[in-house]
């Protein structure tokens, strides 16, 4: 009774996936004494001990079936061990469906298998045909670890039917304890089996020389008809017989076959161009969707899919790419232009023109739209200043002898940016001016009075978000942080260049301020070729000291205010200079009237 030894263990599985009937080699410990002791093997639950073939007691090479997992381990069970057990798994690959006009290619093992015919172990697997024990003496397994016998013969195998094959290893492994005498009887088994096969091949040889003259005879036959006939292109001789069937079988096959070659063609041209529209679906639909996301405003979302496609077929050569890109190309260019017309929009809040700002640089839209910005809300404010004039101008004239509508100062609203200075200040000119006197003081402001006062409350709420525009535009803050450094150093550029200019855009509108207060409250002192734009007024009488002192006070704290938004005083000094002159007016004013007071008492 042989004794008892332990269980099977599989510590490795190489390649460890594949396709069904892949070859792999299984490494392990007690993995059997021989072919005859190895009676189960298992791959992921399918039974491969037909294509098993042991080697050694650590190494088994076999093929992987079809497999009813796609994953699972490898167990081997042996007569001498029992059911073993696995720390590694192998994957099982779905194979790619072959058609029946597909090529397909299988690769056959060059191996010399004996012939099933004539070999006389029945029932042993294929890949087992090779003789187990070549030497034909008892195999003893030495007691050296596989891993010192890989480092000594480092490159060799100790598997006969390798091409490195090392006979030193060989004997090490399974003869190391075998003696001098059996060894020469090795020798002797080995030379016994080389005679046998040289005998073997022999007697195959003698057995087939009858049907190897009758194929010689059969072929002399065919011959002598050939040379009967004479040439081949005698009408009626066998050569052309089988040209004609030859010719006849490739037209029926044409017959046959056409129809079904060529629907495999245009399901191949179709399949082919399905495969390409679903590959690069992102793009053949990307024009639709920025049409989509355009018209939803979803404008983050068009930048950064152009960005995406940019990248992916800026410079693509493929024809139908650069057709498509160009139709993306087509539809960014218009989003500029309504991102564009957008910001050039007036009125607008300072967070909308930030935000079509960023979309137009992230878009990379040529020129300076932030700027383009700044000159158009400059044209803006000066244009609200004008129309305000002739708005006022226009209805005193409808009605010369009416005061002007309501001023209501207690609800004189001011932008944030003021601070309690100018709710500070006005609640000082209400209670030095307003102190003392009846509502119906205040339907009888004159319209010249009222329009200065309509035009510095114009000015604070639209010139603060100006001088923002132009502070974010000098840090920096407008652009995205993706924009291209050099983009950025070319405005940073523009900005130095650029400081002089918006420094004259600030003085027009001061001086605009300025010359329409002057034609509004002191006509004579602007120049007779400005009367017309800033003027018009014609009107006989002069404000009084009162309302005078009212315009002072409103001049005041306009000036306090723009102040407050950190102008330069340099650009104010018109304002203050305006100041200096109403004083002086409203002060003559209150003299003349006193004087002309003091005669009529006298």
């Amino acid at each position: 009774m042989s004794r008892s030894r332990q269980p099977p263990l599989v510590t490795g599985i190489s390649p460890n996936e594949g396709i069904p009937w892949t070859k792999v080699t299984i490494r392990g410990e007690n993995l059997g004494t021989g072919p005859t002791d190895l009676i189960g093997l298992t791959i992921c639950g399918h039974n491969c001990l037909l294509t098993a073939e042991w080697m050694s007691a650590s190494k088994i090479v076999c093929r992987v079936g079809q497999a009813k997992n796609d994953k699972g381990d490898i167990i081997v069970t042996t007569k001498s061990g029992g059911r073993g057990t696995s720390t590694v798994s192998f994957k099982l690959l779905k194979p790619e469906k072959i058609g029946i006009l597909d090529q397909s290619a299988v690769w056959v093992d060059e191996m010399n298998y004996y012939d099933m015919r004539t070999d006389r172990n029945k029932g042993i697997p294929p890949l087992s045909l090779r003789p187990a024990n070549p030497l034909g003496i008892e195999i003893e397994k030495s007691k050296f670890s596989q891993k010192d016998l890989e480092m000594l013969f480092h490159g060799m195998s100790a598997d006969f039917t390798s091409e490195n094959f090392s006979a030193a290893w060989y004997l090490i492994e399974n003869h190391s304890n075998t003696s001098f005498e059996q060894l020469k009887m090795a020798v002797a088994n080995l030379k016994r089996q080389a005679n046998k096969k040289s005998e073997g091949s022999l007697a195959y040889v003698k057995g087939g020389l009858s049907t190897f003259f009758e194929a010689q005879d059969a072929l002399s036959a065919i011959h002598q008809k050939l040379e009967a006939d004479g040439t081949e292109k005698v009408e009626g001789s066998m050569t052309q017989k089988l040209e004609n069937v030859l010719n006849r079988a490739s037209n029926t096959a044409d017959t046959l076959f056409q129809e079904v070659l060529g629907r495999k063609d245009k399901a191949d041209s179709t399949r082919n161009a399905l495969n390409v529209l679903q590959r690069f679906k992102f793009l053949f639909n990307l024009p639709l969707n920025i049409e989509r996301n355009i018209q939803k405003g979803d404008y983050d979302v068009v930048i950064n899919d152009y960005e995406k496609a940019k990248s992916l077929f800026g410079k693509t050569e493929v024809q139908v790419f650069k057709k498509y890109y160009a139709e993306v190309e087509t539809r960014i260019e218009a989003l500029r232009e309504l991102l564009l017309d957008k910001l050039l929009e007036t009125p607008s809040s300072l967070h909308d023109q930030k935000r079509h700002i960023r979309y137009l640089s992230d878009l990379h839209t040529p020129g300076d739209p932030a700027w383009q910005c700044i000159g158009a809300q400059h044209k803006w404010i000066l244009q609200l200043m004008h129309s305000c004039k002739e708005g006022y101008v226009k209805d005193l004239k409808a009605n010369p002898g009416l005061h002007s509508p309501m001023l209501d100062l207690d609800n004189d609203t001011r932008p944030s940016v003021l601070g309690h200075l100018s709710q500070t200040a006005s609640l000082k000119r209400r209670s030095s001016f307003q102190s003392g006197r009846d509502d119906t003081w205040r339907y009888k402001t004159p319209h010249r009075v009222a329009f200065v006062e309509k035009l510095t409350k114009l000015v604070l709420s639209q010139l603060p978000n100006f001088w923002k525009l132009w502070i974010s535009y000098v840090n920096g803050s407008l652009f995205s942080e993706t924009a291209e450094k050099s983009g950025q150093i070319e405005r940073s550029k523009n900005v130095r260049q650029r400081q002089n200019d918006f420094k004259k855009m600030i003085q027009e509108a001061m001086h605009s301020l300025v010359k329409l207060a002057r034609g509004a409250l002191l006509p004579l002192s602007i120049r007779d070729g400005e009367a017309k734009q800033y003027g018009g007024w014609e009107v006989k009488g002069e404000l009084s000291g009162q309302w005078l002192a009212h315009a002072v006070q409103t001049i005041r704290l306009t000036h306090e205010s723009l102040t407050a938004l950190e102008i330069p005083n340099d650009l104010l000094q018109t304002i203050q200079d305006l100041i200096l002159d109403l004083r002086v007016r409203c002060v003559m004013v209150t003299l003349q009237h006193t004087g002309g007071r003091n005669k009529e008492i006298s």
